[in-house]
């Protein structure tokens, strides 16, 4: 019984060794590669990560209905766009890393700018989703 339950181990010690992950980092832009899905996460939160729009995931991974996705899946992100928005700033504007309790209103409110111009430059789908730690591009105002 205990050489089963070792040789068993031993199996499955062996064939995770051959695993490689899915996606602990964004890749090269521009390159199209898989994403495992990770709690918290959402089609909008992973397009943005790639520079992807989320229907254009969503349509390589024959979602139905894209609001529907769980943690563990893998997804295929077809290649996109930069990675990372790059706003030009042309002599003015600034970058602001979000903190605990910011919202995208708070930040506009206290640049003098509106969030809408904010949203837009940092190609945010959804104004109600930053987290603390994005670094977001201020523009002029």
């Amino acid at each position: 019984m205990r050489v089963k339950i070792l040789l068993a181990l031993l199996v499955l010690a062996l064939s995770l060794a051959f695993v490689t992950p899915v996606s602990a980092a964004p890749p090269v832009c521009g390159t199209p590669t898989w994403h495992r899905v990770v709690r918290g996460e959402t089609l909008f939160s992973i397009g943005r990560l790639y520079g992807v729009s989320p229907w254009a995931i969503a349509s390589a991974n024959g979602l139905a209905n894209p609001n529907c996705i769980y943690a563990g899946q893998c997804l295929w992100i077809p290649a996109g766009g930069s990675c990372y928005p790059q706003p030009q700033p042309g002599g003015c504007g600034s970058y602001y890393i979000v903190r605990h309790g910011d919202t995208l209103f708070r930040i506009a409110h206290r640049y003098g700018v509106s969030a809408w111009s904010i949203a837009r430059a940092n190609s945010l789908y959804n104004m109600n989703v930053i987290w603390a730690g994005q670094r977001l591009y201020i523009p002029c105002y």
